[in-house]
């Protein structure tokens, strides 16, 4: 960044190594599972919301109360039910005794709070997971015709378990569009599952120690909005979005074929957002192809829905991304 001041300069650094800290006092609890680590902080640093999806037991809590803990961020976790209203989200007005006489007072809900995790967001009907909306947007939350603003930095980490669909209320795709990243937590390889049983059948271990505030969390998120990106990497992302969508101009054939529904312009504004954070925090001067690729699954699998035709040929949305990946040349001609 040929323009970087000192002060930028001086928080350059510290994001970098700051990035290699917080790895180090993760592994203090969390065993394995690097690329999902990696993909969770780079939404967090961007400052985006994330989706992970995976399978009960594969401690994706304990991953996000330990990032809030590192980051020394005020935590909230809310328990997503079938009977959970939004007000008990973002809170509700009450009427209570005060100097003027009685008066509508607004008591403030978990979503309050610098990190909230949703637990098991497909859990809970459309009308409160549409609560969410205008936080994750606009960082604040109307009530009453008032307007209450959420503390910064506000992040919403959701989960979602994608084997019992019984009783779930799949997420919308404008709600989906809100995440940055849709992160996938897979099983342990068998070595990692043998220490983590080791682990959690111990003596319990010590979390991490704190190393940032929220404050300094701002600055990384200004900072990373600040890394210099070149037209061709944009246009790159740009066309690596648009190419998923079907029966367009020049739309490709197994686009047509496989997908019904393609990526929007969010998908290519969090494909250059997320290519400066991680390049950043890899201690690199510039956003490269390679940065955008990295995260093309993360940012598109829940942007791009196959059809019926797709499924009964085994093609999912992460092979779609791939065939992208394959197509879309990065050489801007």
């Amino acid at each position: 960044m040929k323009t970087k001041t000192s002060t930028e300069s001086r928080t350059v650094k510290q994001l970098v190594e700051g990035y290699q800290q917080i790895k180090t006092e993760l592994g203090k609890t969390i065993v394995g599972q690097s690329e999902v680590i990696e993909q969770i902080l780079i939404s967090l640093f961007a400052g985006g919301h994330c989706l992970i999806t995976g399978a009960p037991g594969l401690a994706k809590t304990l991953l996000v109360k330990s990032i809030s803990h590192i980051l020394k961020l005020e935590f909230s976790r809310v328990q997503f039910t079938p009977d959970l209203m939004p007000a008990d989200i973002t809170g509700t007005e009450v009427l209570s005794e005060t100097a003027k006489g009685r008066q509508l007072t607004f008591v403030p809900g978990p979503v309050f709070a610098n990190m909230l995790l949703a637990d098991e967001i497909n859990r809970t009907p459309p009308k409160t997971q549409a609560a969410l909306l205008e936080a994750m947007q606009e960082h604040q939350v109307t009530a009453a015709g008032k307007r209450h603003p959420l503390p910064e930095p506000f992040f919403v980490l959701a989960t979602q378990n994608p084997i019992e669909m019984e009783g779930t209320y799949p997420l919308p795709e404008a709600q989906l569009d809100r995440f940055m990243f849709n992160v996938v937590i897979d099983y342990l390889p068998e070595d990692d599952e043998v220490e983590v049983v080791r682990q959690t059948t111990a003596e319990p271990t010590k979390p991490g120690k704190p190393l940032f505030s929220a404050a300094t969390m701002i600055r990384f998120i200004r900072l990373v909005r600040k890394m210099p990106v070149a037209e061709d990497i944009t246009r790159y992302a740009v066309r690596l979005a648009a190419a998923s969508r079907p029966h367009q101009d020049g739309s490709l054939e197994y686009v047509n074929e496989w997908v019904n529904w393609g990526a929007g312009l969010r998908a290519a504004q969090f494909l250059v957002l997320g290519a400066k954070a991680r390049a950043l925090l890899l201690g690199n001067t510039h956003v490269t192809v390679e940065d955008v690729q990295a995260l093309s699954q993360p940012v598109l699998r829940h942007r791009i829905l196959v059809n019926y035709r797709a499924e009964a040929e085994g093609i999912t949305t992460e092979k779609v991304i791939e065939h992208l990946l394959e197509s879309i040349s990065p050489v801007i001609k």
